[in-house]
């Protein structure tokens, strides 16, 4: 892990604080699980973007959907 520093609002301090204390965790935790959801939130939203920007392609180039007959079927070695 990395040692940060950051500066919150009085106001977001005491109610992490109070979060903390009520889930006896540490804040440390606190924020490092809201920074989690952060992060995932904004991967799923680029995940999420990039689909939506190759579905065009996806839906008109044939070479794209080629082996879409072989979903569901047995492909033996």
């Amino acid at each position: 892990m990395f040692r940060t520093q950051i500066l919150l609002e009085p106001e977001q301090h005491k109610l992490l604080t109070e979060i903390a204390r009520q889930e006896k965790r540490s804040l440390s935790d606190i924020l490092r699980e809201t920074v989690d959801k952060l992060i995932a939130e904004h991967q799923q939203i680029a995940l999420a973007t990039a689909a939506q920007e190759l579905l065009a392609d996806y839906q008109t180039d044939p070479e794209l959907t080629a082996f879409q007959a072989l979903d569901g079927d047995d492909v033996h070695a």
